[in-house]
């Protein structure tokens, strides 16, 4: 099977913790990956009943785990058990977006220590990496907690980028740096554009947006929704081990959008048969 289909194919699709998210996420194949966000605002209960929803429809759900939304190592160890409970032995790792720290995690990296110290991690683990500039973090601070992440991950999602010779020389730095872990890059699915512009605005994708604004002139068509095959096809020659692992798709709950784009692109690049 062609390396681009099959990478579609696995596609990791993301969803926002808010009423109706299991329902609407039934667009998707059963046994499709679905990751839930944590939300500062909404708390860790809503992720995980999310999440509870998502696998009751036969999909596979995987939790992030807000490290400033973690009270203490029994609440970890509660969390960490819901999770179980879910059946597909996977966590995925963030700091959050809280102001204030719920209790003794401060970061991504303290929240996997914990639990590796608990003998609680689960089979698999996913991180957070950034080629963009970190918001609110120094570059060095940002490569050194990549590096030391990694030491307790299987695989890392990278946050939006549009540029994707960016993404290309960010994994490359990693490589060298001696970061292994498989990348699942982070594409927006098909979402409403005005939308779009006020997350990257909102999460410090200045960069990016420019990037965006020369060469696609996507934000000028704000009654389009964004596609991200360009980015797709721009970096279909790093898949691999070393490079592109797979793509996780931000959906911001445009579920049926983004599912439609991806089984349309799909068609498109369909083997022809010898």
């Amino acid at each position: 099977m062609d390396a681009l289909r099959e990478s579609l194919l696995r596609a990791r699709f993301e969803v926002l913790p808010v009423r109706g998210a299991a329902e609407a996420a039934r667009v998707l194949p059963p046994g499709s990956t679905v990751t839930v966000t944590a939300s500062a605002a909404k708390g860790l209960e809503a992720t995980l009943e999310t999440a509870a929803g998502l696998a009751a429809t036969g999909l596979r759900a995987v939790p992030h785990l807000a490290a400033r939304s973690v009270r203490d190592r029994a609440h970890l160890a509660d969390l960490l058990d819901r999770a179980a409970s879910l059946g597909s032995d996977e966590v995925f790792v963030v700091a959050g977006d809280s102001p204030s720290r719920a209790g003794e995690f401060p970061d991504a990296l303290a929240l996997l220590r914990a639990m590796d110290e608990l003998g609680r991690r689960p089979g698999s683990v996913g991180i957070t990496g950034y080629p963009e500039r970190h918001p609110f973090l120094p570059d060095d601070d940002v490569v050194r907690a990549m590096s030391e992440k990694a030491e307790h991950a299987d695989y890392a999602v990278s946050q939006i980028c549009y540029d994707p010779e960016r993404i290309a020389r960010w994994i490359g730095a990693m490589r060298a740096r001696g970061v292994l872990l498989p990348v699942h890059v982070g594409l927006p699915g098909a979402v409403d554009v005005a939308k779009l512009l006020r997350v990257s605005m909102r999460i410090g994708l200045g960069e990016s947006l420019r990037f965006l604004r020369k060469q696609h002139g996507v934000v000028s068509r704000l009654l389009t929704p964004f596609s991200p095959e360009p980015l797709v096809e721009a970096l279909r020659s790093h898949l691999g081990p070393a490079g592109v692992a797979g793509w996780h798709l931000f959906t911001f709950n445009e579920i049926a959008g983004t599912a439609r784009w991806r089984d349309e692109f799909l068609d498109r690049i369909q083997e022809v048969p010898a």
